[in-house]
């Protein structure tokens, strides 16, 4: 099956050396990674030999594959402490190393992404879905192709899990599942709070309308949650029109110094994103 690589938060400046390699190595097993998309933080602090080592690592995970990977700046790909450059040039490192490509759509005949920056000069740690992200993203959703999987990535989190993980949600999350879900989405990845997890939501005012919301832990970094490892996903699709996609956790096995697949999770995808 087609696959999509799902990481976020490696947080290079913070990295694992001995995860990284171990993560590469599991990339080059796996088989029909179509697209990788890397939902933002990706340095620690926005500085440019961070940038460098993230780039460098950018570069062997499409030299993995043979296949794009599209990248999403985080809340620390902007300066934290330079004032002068977050209030200014807040995305110049980041667009120095990756470019400015990340209100585009990627896609191919089995699979249609969008990312969106929801990161602000004025936010210290929120995100943002602005009101015209939202409704170019619904318009560029209704107009895909019917047997596509129709994927949004960014990097707050759209809903979560746990009560104590609500302040870390993307602001207007609520007013953008209802549009992107009435639009066709079927997934939203995000990362930011170091956790992985699957949700079905159903917006309210979505005509019953659902999508699921996609978190993944930190690539790489020694940030992690305790409760959580460093992790990654794959999210494997069908052919076109497939009713249904699986998403693969994939987390590093310290005592072994290399990753695994933890859980297997069906998701049933909406008939209705196909006029069914």
């Amino acid at each position: 099956m087609p696959a999509l690589l799902h990481l976020s938060d490696p947080h290079f400046g913070t990295e694992r050396a001995q995860v990284v390699e171990a993560l590469l190595d599991c990339v080059a097993g796996l088989h029909d990674v179509r697209f990788t998309v890397i939902s933002g933080d990706i340095t620690q602090r926005a500085r440019t030999g961070q940038f460098r080592r993230a780039r460098a690592f950018v570069d062997r995970l499409r030299a993995q594959t043979g296949r794009p990977v599209l990248v999403l700046p985080g809340n620390h790909d902007i300066p934290l402490f330079d004032l002068a450059h977050r209030l200014l040039t807040p995305f110049a490192n980041y667009r120095a190393t990756f470019g400015d490509d990340s209100a585009h759509v990627h896609e191919d005949g089995g699979i249609h992404i969008q990312l969106v920056n929801t990161v602000g000069r004025w936010l210290h740690t929120d995100g943002i879905a602005r009101a015209a992200d939202v409704a170019r993203v619904a318009q560029r959703l209704a107009a895909a192709s019917p047997g596509q999987l129709r994927v949004v990535v960014t990097h707050q989190p759209a809903a979560v899990t746990r009560a104590e993980d609500a302040p870390h949600l993307l602001r207007g999350h609520t007013r953008a599942l209802r549009i992107w879900a009435r639009a066709g989405a079927d997934l939203v990845l995000g990362g930011h709070i170091h956790l992985p997890y699957v949700q079905r939501v159903t917006p309210d005012g979505a005509d019953g309308r659902w999508l699921w919301v996609i978190q993944a832990g930190t690539a790489v970094s020694r940030r992690i949650r305790h409760e959580a490892g460093n992790a990654f996903n794959v999210i494997r699709y069908g052919e076109a029109g497939a009713a249904q996609c699986v998403v693969e956790a994939w987390h590093y096995v310290e005592q072994q110094g290399r990753f695994a697949c933890r859980t297997r999770t069906p998701l049933d995808l909406d008939p209705a994103r196909m006029g069914g």
